[in-house]
């Protein structure tokens, strides 16, 4: 320094820091914003680049790429409504399938509950009517008691019971030497005959003039018939396995 040269004083501490900080501040210079505005258009380009590319996934196709792909789609489209079709028409005959055997079966359980009363191999119950003959002199013939039966038959009776006994087809009466016998075993006084049917044409059947109680009221004995809503008939029978006679099968 010369002596013509005033001499410059001291920076202070706080003229220190201020010059200081101000070198530190980012400065905005030419070249900084071109190259942010480089930055803006690359991702621009970037964004509409990837728009396009996903919007332009069919239109970059060729013609024939385009009638391939249509015929592969429809081809395909065919072929599962053809598989819907097909499972449809399964579906169906399962279900007809299913719906035949039930009814089947259940028309082969009605008839095998409806032959097993008839044949007397099942219990029944049902309206009906409950018929007494009181014969104290023992003077009623079988034949009276074969009429009864034909006239609870002819009138619809379904299931019949005489004295503890299942009437079959196979039932038969005989006179004994001290009274009738229902399938060889005598019949008590009085005689109960439980019968399952239409109650008021039972009865209205039994009480014809001329007919059955009439005939039986001409041998001596008496005979009541009491209408009842519920009759239950509890004996059953086994039917005898046959000896001769063999079913028929179907169709044959």
């Amino acid at each position: 320094m010369t002596a013509d040269q005033p001499e410059r004083p001291e920076p202070t501490t706080r003229e220190s820091w201020r010059v200081l900080l101000r070198s530190l501040r980012p400065q905005a210079r030419p070249s900084h914003l071109l190259v942010g505005l480089l930055c803006m258009l690359l991702g621009f380009a970037l964004v509409t680049q990837v728009r396009h590319t996903q919007s332009s996934g069919l239109s970059a196709l060729r013609q024939s790429d385009l009638v391939q792909l249509l015929e592969e789609t429809t081809d395909h489209s065919r072929e599962l409504r053809g598989r819907v079709a097909e499972l449809q028409r399964t579906r169906d005959e399962l279900a007809s399938g299913t719906n035949q055997q039930q009814a089947a079966l259940e028309a082969a359980t009605e008839r095998a509950s409806t032959l097993g009363v008839l044949s007397g191999r099942l219990p029944a119950v049902g309206p009906g009517v409950v018929l007494t003959l009181n014969d104290a002199n023992r003077a009623l013939a079988a034949s009276a008691y074969v009429t009864v039966l034909t006239e609870l038959r002819n009138a619809g009776a379904e299931a019949v019971q005489v004295d503890g006994r299942r009437v079959t087809a196979e039932t038969f009466f005989l006179d004994g030497p001290d009274g009738v016998l229902v399938d060889g075993v005598l019949v008590g006084n009085p005689a109960t005959w439980l019968v399952i049917g239409d109650s008021h044409t039972i009865s209205q059947a039994l009480e014809i003039p001329g007919g059955a109680l009439a005939l039986v009221r001409s041998q001596g004995a008496t005979a009541g018939v009491r209408v009842a809503d519920e009759v239950e008939i509890t004996v059953t029978r086994t039917p005898r396995e046959l000896r001769f006679a063999s079913p028929v099968e179907a169709g044959s």
